[in-house]
């Protein structure tokens, strides 16, 4: 019988027990994670629904693409790299030394320091500025944004603890409350007040921020003093009593949070994840581009006006929801779960821990495909009533449809390389992260210059096209990665993660239905029709999930390892 070892415990256990720990922790993360971007989104797309009766489509492009950008391009530039380097499992040692990483964790407030003031200065004295109604408040909030962003950077070590510990609930309940009070906060002084909106749009940043920092504070000072209490009780013989005791928990007193020089050896930092910081840091840089890169050119070149940014802002969100709130939170908890079931930069072959990297990375491959599938397929009939139901002819009229049935592409193309990317990302070495940069600088000037083009050929369209040749790109390269990574075992997830043929042509056959339906039935102008169009879509839709229950029986049997958190048998094993 093979053994390994926990990643936080350092205890020998046999490797089939580790495995079905693992995939209930991720599969209660990605749980938890689901609902709560479910309940963000939800709750953000009600708010825009009421706020968009209340402001201007200027006022939504400047805060919600200008100001928005800057705030989340300070945060994933300044933390992004130190949470994939200080999550990955390392080759050296089974178990972290919690002071230098805390220490290192650390160092990401002063790089949002400098980050902050760059992109301050660009925001401020570079970028055009908006109309005169808002330009004398621009700079103010500006300020606010970037220092809000700075301010949640001083939560990444409880957050990389949280993470490592799996603090699943507290995090869903500290990011649900910080957002709840952000939403609740702008529409009512919006509502009450839509002539000064601007000016509490920056005052709901800055509640959600205060609530967001002193919650998770809050919530982990309340735990390692009741810790630090348990341990001292246990020493004391009285382990009779049911105390909760977390195995390397690193905090048990509450300055332990904080950096500091004690105890940590020759390195205040670990060095191995030092250097690893800084391949993800250059990689960050790109990976932001291409992940907000529409954004970006919409803010450096001028190609839409803040109006025109505004509309597609609404419709970018409406289109990426369940990619934000079903895939996100899906490539985060598979990121851990695959850091920790492989060691980075390490070969594994033929081995147990192998064999049920290649079984998950096909099934989560097999699932977002299919989910993508299905939002293209039925997203291209459905995206103009989707639209004149939400925000009534102002988004149903002109592109907004054939915006949304392009974005329902992409949401297909956005679920295959999260995952792929996901995988590959949590196992390169740190000479392959390095490497790859030189790739991302590629994929940057190729979308650089597919966007300038086809956006004067196909206006805001052309951000969606150009993001799908990003993209495509990008999941050939990973793809690339896992084939080569797989090469000597007899596995092949990426071949098992193709949906039946059976599957497949019943999509096919349901597009065409669905695309004679909206035409035959959105011609007239009363429920009724649309009513019908609804039918026929449900109809074809419950027939799809019938023919991928019937057909896909290891895929049935990998959701429910994955809703169970245990590991299932074969009737023929």
């Amino acid at each position: 019988m093979n053994f390994s070892e926990t990643l936080t415990g350092g205890f020998p256990i046999k490797m089939a027990a580790a495995v079905e720990n693992i995939l209930r922790v991720a599969a209660r993360a990605a749980t938890y994670n689901v609902i709560l971007q479910v309940s963000f989104r939800l709750l953000t797309f009600l708010v825009n629904a009421l706020v968009l009766r209340y402001v201007s489509s200027e006022l939504l492009g400047l805060v919600n693409v200008r100001l928005t950008l800057l705030y989340s391009s300070i945060l994933f530039l300044s933390r992004e790299a130190f949470r994939k380097a200080c999550l990955s499992r390392s080759n050296n040692s089974s178990t972290k030394n919690w002071r230098q990483v805390i220490n290192l964790v650390w160092c990401c407030v002063p790089v949002g320091c400098v980050t902050g003031a760059i992109l301050g200065w660009l925001w401020v004295k570079i970028l055009e500025h908006p109309s005169e109604t808002y330009d004398n408040k621009y700079s103010v909030a500006v300020g606010v944004y970037a220092l809000c962003a700075i301010f949640e950077l001083t939560v990444e070590p409880l957050w990389l603890i949280g993470q490592e510990f799996h603090f699943v609930h507290a995090r869903v309940l500290i990011e649900a409350t910080a957002l709840a009070a952000k939403c609740l906060s702008s529409i009512f002084f919006i509502i009450l007040h839509p002539n000064s909106a601007f000016t509490w749009f920056c005052v709901s940043q800055v509640v959600h921020t205060v609530c967001y920092v002193s919650l998770y504070y809050l919530y982990f000072m309340y735990y390692s003093v009741n810790q630090s209490q348990n341990s001292k009780k246990l020493k004391g013989e009285q382990k009779t009593q049911n105390y909760e005791l977390l195995e390397g928990f690193p905090l048990t007193k509450v300055t332990d949070v904080l950096p500091s020089f004690d105890s940590v050896g020759n390195d205040w930092i670990d060095p191995t994840y030092g250097k690893l910081v800084l391949s993800f840091i250059k990689q960050s840089i790109l990976k932001q581009f291409l992940t907000e890169g529409e954004r970006y050119i919409m803010t450096v070149f001028n190609v839409l006006s803040f109006a025109q940014q505004g509309i597609y802002d609404v419709i970018n969100n409406l289109g990426s929801l369940v990619a934000r709130f079903v895939f996100l939170p899906i490539e985060d908890s598979y990121y851990v779960l695959f850091c920790q079931i492989l060691v980075r930069g390490k070969q594994h072959k033929n081995t147990k821990e192998l064999e049920t990297a290649g079984r998950i990375l096909s099934g989560v491959l097999k699932f977002v495909s299919l989910t993508g599938l299905i939002i293209m397929v039925f997203g291209f009939s459905y995206s103009y009533l989707a639209l004149d139901i939400y925000g009534g002819k102002l988004l149903s009229s002109g592109g907004g449809p054939t915006l949304l049935r392009w974005y329902c592409v992409y949401v297909l193309i956005i679920a295959v390389n999260g995952i792929t990317e996901c995988f590959m990302f949590a196992l390169m070495s740190k000479d392959e992260v390095d490497h790859y940069n030189h790739y991302m600088v590629a994929f940057s000037l190729v979308f650089l210059v597919a966007s300038l083009g086809l956006t004067k050929g196909f206006g805001s369209v052309g951000f969606i096209l150009a993001n799908c040749i990003n993209m495509g790109l990008r999941i050939i390269h990973s793809n690339m990665f896992i084939q080569k990574y797989f090469a000597d075992s007899h596995q092949n997830p990426l071949l098992k993660a193709l949906p039946s043929r059976f599957v497949s042509a019943l999509l096919l056959l349901s597009f065409v239905i669905t695309a004679v339906s909206e035409s035959v039935f959105c011609c007239g102008s009363g429920w009724i029709y649309k009513i019908f169009h609804i039918a026929v879509g449900a109809v074809c839709l419950l027939t799809v999930f019938a023919a991928i229950f019937l057909t896909e029986s290891d895929f049935i049997m990998f959701l429910k390892e994955q809703w169970t958190g245990k590991l299932i048998k074969k009737k023929d094993e």
